[in-house]
């Protein structure tokens, strides 16, 4: 099992609206690739974070069986389409991506 952690600060405003608004953008798109994304088995993402260091204003925490998979979901056209708008919003990301 593949276990995929990304966390982004967000600019303050950009791409027409606020940091929150943004985040919650990010939130409804990322969550809206579940079902649509083969290989994709779970997605969450919050924008409620505390005790991150460095502190960071979205996470997302997804899971799947292989490399392959996550490799397949990198290059979705569906998770290509999140991107573009998290370039334009994100100051900063950080990703980990781990096996059990």
């Amino acid at each position: 099992m593949i276990k995929h952690i990304v966390m982004w600060t967000l600019k303050d405003e950009a791409a027409g609206g606020t940091a929150a608004e943004n985040g919650l953008k990010m939130k409804e798109m990322l969550e809206n690739l579940s079902g649509k994304i083969e290989g994709l088995k779970h997605i969450e993402v919050s924008v409620d974070t505390f005790g991150a260091i460095p502190d960071c204003s979205v996470v997302l925490y997804s899971e799947f069986e292989t490399t392959q998979d996550l490799d397949f979901y990198q290059t979705h056209p569906l998770h290509q389409e999140c991107g573009s708008f998290i370039k334009q919003v994100a100051a900063s990301r950080s990703a980990v991506d781990y096996v059990i």
